[in-house]
């Protein structure tokens, strides 16, 4: 049997290799031990890898390892699906080349500010990371030279397929050098993509990592179906009767963290953020005082909490549930460490069902529905508490005679009985946190009762019909299995004059709102403006950052759509909505079209909600 490959072993140039020593990296993971390689020696590669393999230091340590910090013009572009995507990995470059003197890597994406990337690109960056309309952007402008460009990483390309970024990606790569080296990674391999391999890659290498995804057989997996209660409620009453040592709660942004953190410390739980905006010190504290049971809870991206070994951590909360089944392993592993027993629970929307049977396919593991705590049962576990309370201060105290004195004496005086003066006393204690809990009871959704019926649910690993076929423009293809009711529409402040793209739109309300883009509806271009169909019971917050969120250099502005307005683009008549589809009246029995208001008038139709 043969020696294991060491990163020593690879031929990585020093200052990397003093990179990775001063992180702790000495082994290699099977898609760097392969990929390395190849990218060192100036091959293609097409990498077949999973989220979590360990890709992204597969294709940074040999590009860092050729690079030449002396020429200031981009060298490297790695081209991601999303905002936190090339983020994430701009970090990893940074961290990778922290021993390199002068180097500079520079992500840019949609949403950010484009006079400070105009200025940082002026300055110079050696590596640039950014999502493909923003690089788009940037080259129309002439902002972003890649005349001595040396490589080109595709990361995550299926999943820039499937939002609808391939024609920009193909675009991107007819505007960079043909004598590139170009690495693609991808999870799936739809013909799509490979399309893009055979017409861009020259003889690339094919490496292909199969997915090792497995959970442990004592991690107790459970979820709770997100229906008619507030998910920080339904927190709230998971954290008041389920015993936990520590616990992590995972949710998909940065800001998501803090504020959950705010929320729940407001409500007298010991909790603290862990994010990528954190600094090392302040994130390896946060750790320690969990270790050491000065902190509950932790609420962390799945960046932040990578390599978090904490015994001590008995619970994992999914509160947003990944995206991938990968992700999905590495995040329940923080728990039931060290052979401990632990439990994982995770929130699912209706709408991310597929998600949630993607996940279960891949781990070969159910996923069982639990019941939300009702306001009963909390409030007798609540009672319990204060009434073990009692019981340890009367075992604890052995002279109470100060206090018996004190209140028999208020008794005499005030005539009033032993048992109300403790009933008086029992609400004062219990005033910041009442006994009794009023709880708007919501049964979850029993949908999962024919577990088997499920239709080509299970088609793809990446929770799609079709496994990633380029399904056409969102503005002429028709929504599929999503209800009406359960979706409404929005307009934004962006059209075809300002050259929006669909692309463009899945993009800057997928990393901003956190809804996946499968899930982000029918989308209809106008000249002035657009319309988006979105799920029902988007957040104000998330509203009020879209609110902010640029497209084409030009704010959303995005608010719930009431039917034409002023400067509204009438060159396509919107269908009209003669009553319900089944041919029942409206109410009060007049079947007429909706109409919008002008001045007290009656002007124009109001779109439907379907085309």
């Amino acid at each position: 049997m043969s020696d294991p490959i060491m990163f020593s072993d690879l031929a990585l140039s020093e200052p990397v290799m003093r990179a990775i020593q001063k992180v702790g990296y000495e082994q290699p993971s099977p898609i760097q031990a392969a990929a390395i390689p190849v990218l060192l020696a100036g091959g293609d590669i097409l990498g077949m890898a999973q989220t979590g393999t360990g890709k992204t230091a597969a294709f940074a340590l040999p590009l860092l390892s050729r690079i030449d910090t002396k020429q200031a013009e981009p060298q490297i572009l790695v081209l991601a699906p999303t905002r936190e995507l090339a983020i994430q990995v701009a970090e990893a470059f940074q961290k990778y080349a922290s021993e390199i003197p002068g180097f500079h890597v520079l992500p840019i994406y949609g949403g950010q500010d484009m006079t400070s990337q105009l200025r940082s690109l002026k300055r110079g960056a050696h590596v640039v990371v950014g999502t493909p309309g923003r690089v788009m952007d940037h080259l129309r402008r002439g902002s972003l030279n890649l005349n001595n460009l040396k490589a080109l990483v595709l990361d995550e390309a299926d999943e820039m397929l499937r939002m609808g970024f391939i024609d920009d990606v193909e675009w991107i790569l007819e505007h960079t050098p043909k004598t590139r080296q170009t690495a693609l990674f991808s999870a799936t391999m739809p013909k799509e993509i490979r399309h893009v391999c055979n017409n861009y890659l020259n003889n690339a290498t094919e490496i292909k990592i199969a997915s090792t995804q497995s959970t442990d057989a004592n991690i107790e997996q459970v979820y709770w179906m997100v229906s008619g209660t507030n998910k920080l409620d339904a927190l709230t009453r998971i954290l008041e009767v389920e015993p936990f040592d520590g616990m992590i709660i995972f949710v998909r942004t940065k800001t998501a963290t803090v504020e959950l953190a705010e929320k729940l410390e407001a409500r007298g739980y010991s909790a603290s953020a862990l994010n990528g905006d954190m600094n090392q010190q302040l994130r390896e504290r946060a750790i320690e005082r969990l270790k050491t049971g000065k902190l509950d809870i932790v609420i962390a991206t799945d960046v932040a909490a990578r390599g978090i070994d904490v015994e001590r951590v008995s619970h994992v909360v999914n509160y947003d549930i990944p995206y991938d089944s990968e992700a999905y392993v590495h995040r329940i592993g923080r728990t039931g460490r060290a052979g401990r027993s632990g439990k994982a629970i995770l929130f699912v929307a209706p709408r991310e069902k597929r998600l949630l049977y993607t996940i279960e396919k891949a781990t070969k593991k159910p996923i069982t529905l639990m019941e939300l705590p009702s306001g009963a049962t909390v409030t007798k576990h609540r009672i319990d508490q204060f009434t073990q309370q009692i019981t340890d201060t009367l075992a604890a105290q052995s002279d109470l005679s100060f206090f018996n004195d004190l209140l028999a004496e208020y008794s005499h005086k005030n005539d009033v009985s032993p048992e109300q003066i403790a009933s008086a006393l029992a609400y004062l204690l219990q005033r910041e946190r009442p006994l009794q809990v009023k709880f708007t009871d919501v049964k979850p959704e029993r949908e999962r009762s024919s577990r088997d019926d499920r239709g080509g649910r299970d088609r793809d690993d990446r929770g799609g019909r079709d496994g990633g076929r380029d399904r056409g423009s969102r503005e002429d293809r028709p929504r599929r299995e999503r209800n009406d009711e359960n979706m409404d529409r929005y307009r934004i402040e962006v059209g075809r004059n300002h050259e929006a793209r669909p692309g463009d739109i899945v993009g800057a309300i997928a990393n901003e709102a956190g809804i996946e883009s499968r899930f982000i509806g029918h989308i209809k271009l106008h000249d002035e403006f657009s319309t988006v169909d979105l799920p029902t019971g988007i957040s104000k917050d998330a509203l009020a950052k879209l609110k902010k969120v640029r497209v084409r250099n030009r704010p959303l502005e995005i608010s719930l759509d009431t039917g034409p307005r002023g400067g509204d683009d009438f060159s396509r008549k919107p269908k009209r909505d003669f009553g319900p589809r089944d041919g029942a009246p409206r109410e009060g029995g007049r079947d007429k079209p909706r109409f919008g208001e002008r001045d007290g008038k009656k002007t124009s139709f109001r779109p439907k909600k379907s085309d």
